[in-house]
């Protein structure tokens, strides 16, 4: 007769041994669903009330406003995706462990379908109100940068009848009054933000602007609302740190909070070469990220949004990589705050 035993192959390669078990938000990264820094995820706004979240992240997967290298609509994956460390990290930059000092989740993306703009700016009002109402800062990964339009409208709905201002690094202004006739284009966002009234002229301050866009009749129409900007030329000549010095004056200068724009272009492409328009001669990567904890340490951060990471263009995922690293160093900012005993949430009326 045979026998009759069941083979124990475990026991025989030595596998069946009490071996530690992590938890899924220790497992590296490419373990397991893919969330920012392995969050957990929360879509659901009253769990993310009833949690006190801090800080959620909201993916806008739409590209669908873009004039002219598409694939940004793959940018949230990527930014999520785009690390190699997990658990509560350690910033070395400002000494704290940002995940074990906040409740930071993933509260996923909004319900984007492919070829319908107006729908797709629409969810993503929708899901960034939804998760602003909660009391927590919505960090939005983009997608174009028409997302800012629905975006930063519904951190202003949120926060009326307080005041919020925009401090926006890119390489372009994105003031169009439209682009080939289209009123919601990547190019346009912030001359509807001032139009609709979700944010006053005189509290926008843009950072990083080079190129050969926009013409002078665009910017005769941001002079007239009472905008501030600095080229990159000023921050070539006057150096990063105090074209910096200046921004944070101007956006502590009326409104209440801040949203801070994000477009990786503001990058120069040498370093973030994956995204939709790409302007020879921008910021380096360690300027943007210093300068961001350095406004969301100064301000009353309202909301935030990485724009325009286009995977497809992206080598080497370094352009992703740069934009994971600008939402740690907002959310380092933030914790730090916490930390000294500052406000972070915002708790509505």
């Amino acid at each position: 007769m045979a026998n009759q035993t069941r083979p124990d192959y475990a026991r025989a390669a030595g596998w069946d041994r009490d071996w530690e078990v992590f938890s899924d938000y220790e497992l590296p990264t490419y373990v397991g669903p893919t969330t920012f820094s392995n969050l957990p995820w929360v879509t659901d706004p009253a769990e993310i009330a009833r949690r006190g979240v801090d800080v959620a992240i909201v993916g806008a997967p739409f590209d669908d406003a873009t004039s002219h290298r598409p694939g940004a609509r793959f940018g949230p994956r990527a930014i999520r995706e785009a690390q190699s460390a997990s658990g509560a990290l350690n910033s070395l930059q400002l000494g704290v462990e940002p995940l074990g000092v906040l409740t930071v989740v993933d509260a996923g993306d909004a319900n984007v379908v492919p070829s319908w703009m107006e729908r797709g700016h629409a969810l993503i009002h929708r899901k960034v109100r939804e998760v602003a109402a909660t009391g927590a800062i919505p960090i939005v990964l983009g997608g174009d940068h028409s997302i800012t339009w629905p975006s930063a409208s519904a951190v202003a709905e949120v926060r009326h009848p307080g005041t919020i201002g925009i401090v926006h690094f890119d390489a372009h202004a994105d003031t169009a009054p439209d682009i080939f006739g289209v009123l919601g284009s990547h190019g346009t966002p912030m001359r509807r933000l001032v139009e609709s009234g979700a944010v006053a002229g005189r509290n926008f301050v843009q950072v990083g602007l080079r190129g050969y866009w926009p013409p002078p009749d665009v910017f005769d129409w941001m002079r007239g609302q009472g905008m501030r900007w600095h080229l990159m030329r000023e921050i070539e000549e006057r150096g990063a740190e105090a074209v910096i010095d200046d921004a944070i004056a101007e956006a502590l200068d009326g409104p209440d909070s801040v949203y801070l724009s994000i477009d990786i272009d503001v990058i120069d492409p040498g370093m973030a070469p994956g995204t939709g328009t790409p302007e020879p001669g921008g910021m380096l990567t360690r300027e943007v990220l210093r300068a961001i904890r350095r406004i969301v340490g100064a301000v009353d951060l309202a909301g935030m949004d990485v724009v325009e990471v286009s995977p497809p263009y992206d080598h080497a995922e370094v352009t992703a990589g740069a934009a994971n690293r600008c939402v740690l160093e907002a959310i380092s900012a933030l914790a730090v705050k916490r930390a000294a005993g500052g406000r972070v949430r915002h708790e509505p009326a």
